[in-house]
Parts: C-alpha cells; structure tokens; sequence
C-alpha cells in the first residue's frame, strides 16, 4: 500500500469520529520534510459547510493517529482543510454536498446554471430560472459551485 493510502486508512477513522468523512489525502515533499494534506468534508447527506472548531479537532485526531502508527515514519508538516467552493464537482457524492447551492456545470453541448435541487440517482435536478432542469450526471464534463454573497434564504 501506498503512503496515501494508508494515511487515509488512519486518517478516515479519526474524522469519522468527529462527524466529518476523507475527501482525499495529497503528500509531496517541501524541503527536508513531506506535506501531507488531508482533505475533509461533511457527509453526503449533510448540506452546509464543515465548521471549523470540527476541522480542528479532526487535524488533532488524524495528527494523534499518524504519530502513534509513525506514518509518515520521517519529518511531515500536517495540513487538514475542506474542499473549499472552487473544487471541481466531479462525482455523486460532490453533487449530494453541493444541494442548496447555485451550479455552472458544462455539459458537451452546452452550459447551463442553476440551483441543485437535489440528486435523483443518476440525475441533477436544477432549478433553472423557476423551471426544473433534469441534467443526467454522465452528461456533466464539469461542475462548479458558483461564490454567492448572499446564500438562498438569507435576507
């Protein structure tokens, strides 16, 4: 098993703990040391933002898990973020994530904006200017959250 791979083995554990999931765990080299970023994320079937007292005590819980099992066994510099909004929404459980929220998505033939609904198995279903818009998932090339300043249903 690769570094990566089992970081995440440890890792998931200890966010689990704390009521957040793995997204993806990244290590390069930076000098001496390793950089390990490890990704986190709410559940799919929660909708909102990670808080970041929870992000805290998930990086002191996987820090705690890598130190005890010595992985990585040289000197590492341990960084624990979200996905953030500028990811690109590539697979289901990003689109489940992303319900509420206000989508650009690029399709083969066309683009198209509107606010995820919700995910009906294989399906996106977007509220395209009033109008429901069914957009299958394998038809989306690319997903984006689009940055809004003002989120739906505050004043």
């Amino acid at each position: 098993m690769d570094i990566s791979g089992r970081i995440i083995e440890l890792a998931a554990p200890a966010a689990e703990a704390v009521g957040l999931v793995v997204e993806g765990v990244d290590v390069t080299a930076a000098g001496k040391r390793s950089r390990v970023l490890v990704t986190v994320d709410l559940p799919e079937t929660e909708v909102g933002s990670a808080e970041l007292d929870k992000v805290a005590e998930a990086s002191r819980a996987i820090g705690a898990a890598l130190d005890e099992a010595n992985v990585p066994s040289t000197p590492y510099v341990l960084e624990v973020s979200t996905p953030g909004t500028d990811r690109a929404l590539t697979e289901r459980r990003h689109f489940l994530r992303a319900r509420t929220r206000l989508l650009e998505l690029r399709l083969a033939d066309a683009s198209v904006t509107g606010r995820l609904t919700d995910v009906d198995g294989d399906e996106l279903v977007l509220d395209v200017d009033g109008e429901q818009r069914r957009v299958p998932l394998g038809d989306v090339a690319e997903g984006r959250i689009v940055v809004e300043l003002k989120r739906l249903g505050e004043n």
